[in-house]
């Protein structure tokens, strides 16, 4: 089966009088819509690892990820639809939610492990699917070369320049890929990630590993609401505003800490009057089942 999906990813205005206010125009890049659950750049980030996998005969996806895992469903929904089994190594003890249900709906197998174990996932992949033959590993993420250069494919469809991009920041993946596709097109964008975890400055290394080129970004680290997985009632009620102002749906664990930074910057007058800034919407909107009872 021929691996790749049609992109619809269309990039549309945001209007609001905070970018009046301080001369700046604000577009979306709508990632999200790329497909319901293999969403924004959990689809670009395993578009390159499945077709590496069926070019080396794999036919069994092996991953790992939380139990509240965006990549854990995307890639129980990319097997489905492309022909693979699926296995998720999942981090803590053994849960039942919402996210998982969906991954088992999707024919994902799970398996439960404990948290220092999961730290060494070679290990852990080895230790269950050492000697089979089909099992294919695709590390926490999509974290991989193959996953930055399915990210960097983004700036291809872009049919105008910016002088800002914005991105939330996890794995680094798709940061990376973003910039590559940057230096790839000569673009002078300036790329801006917004890391999810509390002090995350270091994901500066992580990006950088999978960099084609040597580059200058910038990171805010600012904006981690206590850290990966964490949101305040300052960071909710931006989500709830957000959501209803544009009926863009965006969560608190990537896109929403991504979108309240942007705000928040322009809102300090941190770009120059008449620049053109485009966020991109990652996807992962299903991150929102683990965190109902905030809202």
């Amino acid at each position: 089966m021929d691996i790749d999906l049609e992109i619809f990813s269309p990039v549309q205005p945001i209007s609001n009088p905070l970018f009046d206010a301080h001369g700046v125009k604000v577009f979306l890049k709508r990632d999200d819509l790329i497909h319901p659950m293999i969403s924004g750049n959990k689809w670009r980030k395993l578009k390159y690892l499945l077709k590496t996998a069926q070019s080396q005969g794999k036919n069994h996806l092996v991953t790992f990820g939380g139990a509240y895992s965006n990549h854990l469903l995307a890639t129980a929904a990319a097997a489905a639809r492309f022909g693979f089994k699926a296995t998720g190594i999942v981090r803590g003890e053994e849960v039942n939610n919402d996210t998982l249900f969906l991954c088992k709906l999707h024919g994902m197998q799970l398996i439960f492990t404990d948290r220092d174990s999961y730290r060494d996932k070679a290990a852990l992949f080895n230790q269950y699917f050492g000697d089979d033959n089909d099992a294919f590993f695709i590390d926490e993420g999509g974290a991989s070369p193959e996953g930055a250069l399915g990210c960097s494919e983004l700036l291809d469809e872009l049919t105008e320049t910016y002088d800002h991009i914005f991105c939330a920041c996890g794995t680094g993946t798709t940061a990376a890929g973003i910039i590559n596709g940057l230096s790839k097109h000569q673009l002078k964008t300036r790329f801006n990630a917004v890391p999810v975890f509390k002090n995350g400055s270091f994901i500066r290394d992580e990006i950088n590993r999978f960099l084609t080129t040597p580059a200058d970004y910038h990171l805010h680290t600012d904006y981690h609401f206590g850290g990966y997985g964490k949101a305040d009632a300052e960071l909710v009620r931006f989500i709830k505003e957000f959501v209803a102002a544009s009926g863009v749906v965006i969560e608190p664990v990537y896109t929403g800490k991504m979108m309240y930074a942007l705000y928040d910057l322009i809102g300090k007058g941190h770009f120059e009057p008449g620049s053109r800034i485009l966020a991109i919407h990652s996807g992962g909107i299903w991150g929102l089942l683990g965190m109902k009872d905030k809202f």
